[in-house]
């Protein structure tokens, strides 16, 4: 099949265009290549994508020259967003590359022939900080994150309500592993053992509740999907690990694993944090056949040994 991942050279859109390909499928995957964070991991995604034979574009979104990339695609895959909560991004950055990105893209989609799914990546963050819930649920966004990536997500469904746009969903949970950025928990705090430098952490975060999945668990999500298109449109799912602990214990974890300590540099509260996330997958298992199978031990050691030999030896 003919599929276009958008976010190609990003943590989860890089794992996904990789195992598209090796499973023999014509990708094309798009990214801007923002300096969001250092290009220089972002290129040696982009590098690894089209060794195995993924065709790249550097192009953004809000651009029209996306119209022919688009319109050939039967499966689209649209992880392309601003990421994170973060207190030093603004509105206009967040409503651009998550809603306003997302709106172009639709426009060209909307436009094919050869369409059969768009694959709208969204967040748990949607859910606001309790997101413990099923999909029914209300959404209570608590950031300009979670809000932009609600909008985004509801303008697609909306379109596969009215318009029968071949669209559905995915709101993921806290993922980690391998290329996860350098701003989020996990590098960052492996970096900070590896190098003996104090480890920011924000007021009351140790208590916080996460299903964090391991990227191979939500790569696998995405394939249970393209594996089940016809019972996917129009729906959204929740995909994540239904195994919940709190940040002190990923922490002690990670301490454990690495056999050192870490020191803490302590931060005031982040303005939009989670408080709790808890993944109900259970429309997923039904429907999909999903199941999430790493253990936080095997995920994390293989986040470690990522860490020390393509990023901290560079």
């Amino acid at each position: 099949m003919k599929i276009l991942v958008t976010g190609a050279a990003g943590f989860i859109g890089s794992h996904l265009s990789q195992k598209l390909a090796q499973e023999g499928h014509s990708v094309i995957g798009i990214d801007s290549l923002n300096n969001y964070y250092d290009l220089e991991l972002k290129q040696l995604n982009v590098k690894d994508i089209i060794e195995d034979g993924v065709e790249f574009h550097h192009i953004n979104l809000t651009d029209n020259g996306i119209e022919n990339l688009v319109k050939d695609a039967e499966i689209i895959y649209h992880l392309a967003a601003q990421p994170g909560i973060s207190d030093s991004t603004s509105f206009d950055d967040y409503l651009e590359n998550n809603f306003l990105a997302t709106k172009n893209l639709t426009d060209f989609a909307l436009k094919s022939k050869s369409l059969k799914l768009f694959i709208n990546v969204a967040t748990s963050s949607i859910y606001g900080k309790q997101a413990t819930d099923p999909e029914i649920s209300e959404p209570k966004p608590t950031s300009f994150y979670g809000v932009t990536k609600l909008a985004a997500e509801q303008l697609v469904m909306a379109y596969s309500r009215e318009k029968e746009f071949p669209a559905c969903s995915l709101r993921l949970f806290s993922v980690y592993g391998p290329r996860e950025r350098p701003e989020k928990l996990y590098p960052k705090l492996i970096h900070s053992i590896l190098s003996d430098t104090p480890f920011p952490l924000f007021e009351g975060s140790r208590e916080h509740l996460r299903s964090f999945t391991y990227i191979d668990d939500i790569i696998n999500g995405f394939m249970a999907v393209l594996n089940h298109q016809g019972k996917c449109i129009g729906e959204i799912f929740n995909i994540g690990s239904d195994i919940q602990i709190t940040t002190g214990e990923a922490i002690d974890l990670v301490e454990k694993l690495m056999c050192k300590k870490a020191k803490f540099d302590m931060k005031p509260k982040r303005t939009g944090d989670q408080l709790a996330t808890h993944a109900n997958i259970q429309k997923a298992k039904k429907i999909l056949g999903y199941k999430p199978l790493t253990k936080p031990e095997d995920g994390f050691l293989a986040e470690i040994e990522w860490f020390k030999t393509k990023i901290f030896k560079r």
